[in-house]
């Protein structure tokens, strides 16, 4: 199945991690600023004939719009997702224990996107997806992701409680999300197997996705707005595991 990549990222990320997957890649040949420059040097060496010059309007054929930044590739679209057990299981022994977000009904392309971004920058082992309530790997979510859509696992389930009791089951401590939540983010310890539960702006979590969590807490706001975007509060969540988690390594090396 074909893909189009969008943006610098995008593009950058995949010749990272499988460059033989990007079947022909196009750019501006009018942007001749220093990341086109450097760019091109990477891709010419790497993709030979593969490289095309296009025009402006050749890209907006591919892309549909002009937020391309003159870079566009068509590729086979890469199957990074596993299952949950192969996760836990890469995960076993080691000194950061396996951390999932589980994202319920974030059906906004750019909010998906931007979720995955501050996923992949903490260090999130897989985004945990219901089928049936959620925006899908395309080209929006490509470009906001930054190249984290070609590298992060993203776990699309049938049936979203079930598979956090599959969760549970291998000992992951679930966390969600919920503003009237007594403790805060701030109150618990995130060192171990843990999942983090959003929920759609808005509506939330579903009623069963919210009473399978194993702990519900909410993010301290301070101002007159009463809730984060779910790509914000994400980061809000996740970076205090990290933190805990560079800590705790920290602590136990000296």
């Amino acid at each position: 199945m074909k893909q189009i990549l969008v943006g610098f990222h995008a593009v950058q990320a995949r010749l990272r991690v499988d460059p033989d997957s990007l079947k022909s890649v196009y750019f501006d040949p009018s942007r001749r600023d220093r990341r086109m420059g450097d760019f091109l040097k990477q891709a010419e060496e790497i993709l030979g004939e593969r490289l095309h010059a296009a025009d402006a309007e050749r890209l907006h054929k591919l892309t549909g719009h002009d937020r391309h930044q003159g870079v566009v590739a068509l590729a086979e679209k890469m199957t990074v997702a596993r299952t949950i057990t192969e996760v836990v299981e890469d995960a076993q022994g080691s000194q950061d224990k396996v951390m999932f977000l589980v994202l319920d009904g974030v059906t906004d392309p750019h909010n998906f996107g931007a979720c995955l971004r501050v996923a992949d920058g903490a260090g999130v082992d897989a985004v945990v997806i219901p089928k049936d309530r959620s925006a899908s790997i395309n080209a929006t979510v490509s470009k906001v992701s930054s190249g984290a859509s070609e590298v992060m696992p993203v776990i699309t389930v049938t049936n979203l409680v079930r598979s956090m009791k599959e969760m549970q089951d291998a000992g992951v401590w679930l966390i969600g999300t919920d503003d009237e939540a007594q403790k805060s983010i701030y109150d618990l310890d995130l060192t171990g197997p843990i999942g983090i539960v959003m929920g759609a702006e808005g509506e939330g979590m579903r009623r069963l996705t919210r009473e399978t969590c194993d702990k519900l807490v909410r993010i301290p706001m301070q101002g007159v707005v009463e809730s984060l975007n779910v790509s914000v509060a994400s980061g809000v969540c996740l970076y205090e595991a990290l933190r805990q988690r560079l800590l705790k390594t920290e602590k136990s090396s000296t």
